[in-house]
């Protein structure tokens, strides 16, 4: 066989044959998987907007497509935060869900007693977004004027989740969408507590029946999204069902892009926001992201740590997401964050973990619902293990998912050859070796030379088309836990020696 390809092989006639071809010289020196955001929530009630997914790129795109106040738009606020320390370069693909055709608004009021003795200033916050501020004055107010003051300033914020209508005795709120997901609306009233107004609030309640997701999943296709935000309340288990079952498929050998999925969860009570993860033991595609007593929606907590969490892990795999402080999110009170033994509890029971830093939300643990009964080190329990494997995954990739490999003559390894394009055993072995070299520079994997020993491939004995190969390989470990001994004693002087 020639040693170039420039010119057939059955020219006869005098020419020149340059051919350009792009050499891949990294010499096995990997690539980190660029990581993806995935966005599945729905848009305003209001709104008239398609279910294709799209590629977006700002928060006031969203809100221009999906509605202001809506999920989508909540979202990608916290993901492209206007002073721009969000998911930077990343790709963010929204999957829009319209809502269900039997779902319902959930719905709350305010009710303002009126006996203002000096002017003051409120606002109305919801879930953290402030209204504009309103004035009452000392004299002439009357419940009708507050009300028509109140409704005007929430819906003066477009990024409101709620629509306030005047109910001249009452300012009546509605979310903006419907299903259970609008139960986890708040509503305060910030301002004077002596200048005699009162306020009642109801919080919003009886938000009916999420949308499915299904066809936002059908949508994915071959594309590697690698981190999924889910907008809908992590106690749809319903939902959380079709996540895993699409998740796992994404395992397969034959797809090999598997991805996280993250929801939000607030709750305070350390036993009844574990609930959901910890009945789900085998689950290794749900993650649930906490901020404990905090008045922000779910899934804006959960969004804004997926923007620190995404970044680490297209810039840095390995490292794990510890101290990553998601500014913006608004901490419950000191005594409803959870003490050491608390936390260790929740990610032993698939919850992850927050502490709260200076008043900052700081990720801690970042695990999967993952825990299987009796076994103490699971598997699938960190999100960044996950990410260490998809990185593994994609360089395999890189090296058998080509031209170069799809279809090369396979001759057994002491057979000579004058053929370029023929492959050996051997040839994947070396291959592999040198990317579980590289794999280990990176920190990615421990002990490559023990995992180059334990990889093996071969000619299959039935099917001469077929390489058999295997490899086994160790995962990094990362310094969550840090024990130190200090041990200390007193100087007593050293005794003075009289000659």
């Amino acid at each position: 066989m020639a040693l170039s390809s420039a010119v057939d092989a059955s020219a006869v006639a005098r020419v020149l044959g340059i051919k350009t071809v792009f050499k891949d010289l990294r010499g096995g020196g990997i690539l980190f998987l660029p990581q993806r955001v995935a966005v599945v929530g729905q848009g305003s009630s209001v709104s008239v907007y398609g279910t294709t997914k799209r590629q977006v790129t700002s928060a006031v795109e969203v809100a221009t497509l999906y509605g202001f106040g809506s999920p989508l738009h909540l979202a990608a606020r916290q993901l492209f935060p206007v002073n721009g320390d969000g998911v930077g370069t990343i790709p963010v693909t929204v999957y829009p869900l319209e809502d269900d055709g039997s779902g319902v608004a959930s719905a709350g009021d305010i009710t303002p007693a009126v006996a203002q003795t000096e002017a003051a200033a409120y606002i109305i916050k919801v879930n953290n977004i402030d209204s504009e501020a309103f004035v009452i004055p000392a004299t002439g107010a009357t419940v009708a004027s507050v009300v028509a003051q109140m409704t005007a300033a929430i819906n003066a914020v477009l990024e409101m989740p709620v629509i306030a209508t005047d109910g001249a005795t009452v300012c009546n709120l509605a979310s903006k969408w419907k299903g259970a997901s609008a139960n986890g609306i708040v509503i305060e009233v910030v301002g004077s507590t002596t200048a005699g107004t009162t306020f009642a609030i109801t919080q919003p309640t009886g938000g009916l029946v999420n949308p499915d997701v299904d066809d936002a999943l059908n949508q994915v296709g071959n594309v590697w999204e690698t981190m999924m935000l889910n907008c809908l309340d992590v106690a749809d288990t319903v939902t959380l069902d079709k996540y895993q079952t699409f998740g796992d498929g994404r395992w397969g050998a034959l797809v090999r892009k598997p991805l996280v999925v993250f929801s939000g969860e607030t709750g305070a009570v350390v036993n009844t926001a574990i609930a959901v993860p910890d009945a789900r033991k085998t689950d290794k595609v749900n993650v649930q992201l906490v901020a404990p007593g905090s008045v922000d929606l779910p899934f804006v907590v959960a969004a804004r740590q997926l923007a620190r969490i995404g970044v680490v892990a297209n810039n840095n795999p390995p490292q794990d997401y510890g101290s990553q402080d998601a500014t913006g999110l608004t901490p419950g009170t000191d005594g409803e964050q959870w003490t050491y033994p608390q936390r260790d509890q929740a990610v032993k029971a698939g919850s992850s973990t927050v502490e709260v830093k200076d008043g900052v939300v700081n990720v801690s643990d970042t695990v999967t619902f993952y825990h299987p009964t009796g076994d103490p080190i699971p598997a699938y329990r960190f999100v960044v293990d996950i990410v260490k494997l998809q990185n593994i995954l994609f360089n395999l990739d890189l090296i058998f998912a080509t031209k170069e490999w799809d279809g090369a003559p396979l001759i057994p390894d002491d057979q000579p050859t004058v053929n370029r394009s023929a492959k050996k055993p051997k040839t994947a072995v070396a291959a592999v070796a040198s990317m579980l070299d590289s794999l280990g520079l990176n920190a990615l994997i421990s002990n490559p030379e023990t995992a180059k020993a334990n990889t093996f491939a071969e000619i299959d004995a039935q099917n001469p088309k077929r390489l058999n190969l295997v490899t086994t390989v160790q995962l990094s470990g990362n310094s969550n836990i840090i024990s130190v001994d200090l041990e200390f004693g007193f100087f007593f002087g050293t005794p003075t020696v009289v000659a």
